[in-house]
């Protein structure tokens, strides 16, 4: 069984849709597609009856909703079901939350931390997970990437299907997550004489034939649109 992102035509690169009850990443520079695309993947969750949660550290719900709401995918709509759950780590009720998740040790402890939030996405059962982002994650995990491998090693051990937004430059340029994760999409934006020119590229993706070429990717009004015919040209 793969369940469907939700993108138009970016299915086709993956085989039909995600491997289930996997980490995945979504990497690429800001304003190329990250968040959009998470949305669209808790939007079609939640089309299906599905538990969806996004955990983020920077922006509110209200933000997250209203930034979608130009797009006819019907986030704004889908989100006010009992199915959707949003959870800013940092704002007074995130803590709250996690604080009634405490398996004890102290408060800024990363083993406190990571077995917080995963006992509060596995008591929800939540089928569809997105966290926002890893450059905000480093913010809790200060002393290097043993901190990071045992919080996405616990992520991988859930029942959820998780995207990890990382905000990432240079694609030649992994990180702790790229190896962790069992599937890594890149987004890409070359600006040109033209314009912008955008590009989505599957570099990784266990148990899945990839061609890892970067496809046509753009904004329409009812969200990303892959084309996965058309190759872009770097």
């Amino acid at each position: 069984m793969r369940i469907r992102s939700g993108v138009s035509g970016f299915d086709d690169l993956i085989g039909g849709g995600f491997l289930p009850e996997r980490l995945y990443v979504l990497s690429g520079p800001p304003g190329s597609g990250k968040t959009t695309f998470t949305a669209q993947f808790v939007a079609e969750g939640l089309r299906n009856g599905e538990q969806c949660m996004y955990i983020t550290m920077h922006e509110t719900r209200e933000e997250l909703v209203n930034d979608m709401s130009s797009y006819t995918f019907g986030f704004e709509t889908l989100t006010d079901s009992d199915n959707f759950r949003f959870l800013n780590l940092v704002s007074p009720k995130g803590k709250h939350v996690l604080n009634q998740f405490s398996q004890g040790g102290g408060s800024s402890s990363v083993k406190s931390l990571t077995d917080k939030i995963v006992a509060f996405v596995n008591s929800r059962n939540v089928d569809r997970l997105i966290i926002d982002s890893t450059m905000l994650l480093r913010l809790f995990f200060a002393n290097g990437s043993e901190e990071m491998t045992r919080f996405l090693t616990a992520l991988k051990q859930g029942d959820a299907t998780t995207l990890l937004i990382s905000e990432m430059t240079d694609p030649s340029s992994y990180s702790d997550e790229h190896y962790l994760a069992h599937g890594v999409v890149f987004f890409h934006n070359y600006l040109e004489a033209g314009g912008m020119t955008r590009g989505v590229q599957v570099i990784k993706m266990r148990g899945t034939n990839i061609d890892c070429d970067i496809r046509s990717v753009e904004f329409t009004e009812g969200g990303l649109v892959v084309d996965p015919s058309t190759t872009v040209e770097t």
